[in-house]
């Protein structure tokens, strides 16, 4: 059975919609790049829902229903906006010396905690699919898909929707979602290789501990050897990015060693584990800095996305600073 024709309960009273909001919120996270623009999506999902619904006739499942209208409003969002990117997608990678330049109004590819777009209840090996379907890297890739593209994608592979629900759902045909979903699955490839992988075991879960004990330290060398020698670091929304661990450890050293002092929280992010960094405070206590994804390949960590987004440790349920 489908997710689209999976039995659910019809919605009654004031919180009749609210069953679906983690997995709506999910859904337009993976077509709009940014939780803040998800959630946007779903509380007008829902507020269409809630004027519509006595208009609604029953001839497909309330979810089936649901989807339609965060599709529409998630297709209207994008419809002539700029696509949103990482700092990779700008260019050459910077010099370990240079002076991160914020930019604004850039749409970055932003984090979500797991919490706001991952179903609490879920077969074991289904969630496994929807966490790697939120990894930063599989949320960017998106990005460069067409708007129609993305959602087929997302309905069909992540979802597991029939091609015949899909093409009911975008009223195109079925050889036209076939099309659509080949194309889409073709750049996916070009782009983030053979996705989903497996999730994060307890080698892996092991690396990031010794991360947060020497990045705690600020011991640049122990650092730099948990890096894989090609290595990524960007901090959004500045654009400047570095490749390589001895530059992430030179950039560290030098005009990143404000970090020094730091303290980090665990948090879950895209699936996986995160890290809230706080900078130490001159009036005392640890004031909120970064939200961390750090990504592991094979024993090493292989990109750390570093969010300079202050806003993110209220979606995160974070204090907003660590006492002494």
């Amino acid at each position: 059975m489908s997710a689209a024709t999976a039995p659910v309960t019809a919605p009654t009273g004031d919180g009749r919609l609210e069953e679906f909001r983690v997995e709506l919120t999910g859904y337009c996270y993976r077509m709009l790049g940014s939780l803040y623009d998800a959630e946007d999506a779903v509380q007008e999902t829902l507020l269409r829902a809630w004027r519509g619904w006595d208009g609604f006739d029953g001839r497909s499942s309330p979810r089936t229903w649901l989807y339609r209208i965060a599709t529409n409003v998630c297709l209207d969002l994008l419809r002539g906006r700029r696509r949103r990117a990482l700092p990779m997608d700008f260019g050459d990678p910077s010099s370990p010396v240079a002076t991160a330049v914020g930019d604004p109004e850039t749409g970055w590819v932003g984090p979500a905690p797991d919490a706001a777009v991952l179903p609490t209840a879920a077969d074991p090996a289904e969630l496994t699919v929807v966490r790697e379907s939120v990894r930063l890297a599989f949320v960017a890739a998106l990005q460069h898909l067409p708007a129609r593209q993305r959602a087929v994608l997302i309905l069909r592979d992540v979802l597991r929707w029939r091609a015949e629900e899909v093409a009911g759902l975008l009223d195109t045909t079925v050889p036209a979602v076939n099309s659509a979903l080949q194309r889409a699955r073709a750049t996916l490839a070009d782009r983030v290789g053979d996705a989903p992988g497996r999730p994060l075991d307890r080698e892996h879960r092991d690396l990031l501990d010794r991360y947060v004990q020497v990045f705690e330290r600020y011991d640049i060398d122990a650092l730099v050897g948990l890096l894989r020698a090609d290595a990524v670091q960007s901090m959004p929304p500045y654009r400047m990015w570095l490749r390589g661990a001895d530059d992430i450890g030179r950039w560290l050293a030098g005009p990143g060693a404000g970090c020094r002092g730091s303290r980090l929280i665990q948090v879950a992010a895209n699936g996986g584990p995160a890290l809230a960094q706080y900078r130490s405070d001159p009036a005392g206590g640890h004031r909120p800095f970064s939200i961390q994804l750090p990504e592991v390949v094979d024993g090493r960590i292989a990109r750390l996305t570093h969010y300079l987004d202050l806003g993110l440790f209220a979606r995160f349920g974070l204090p907003a600073r660590l006492d002494p």
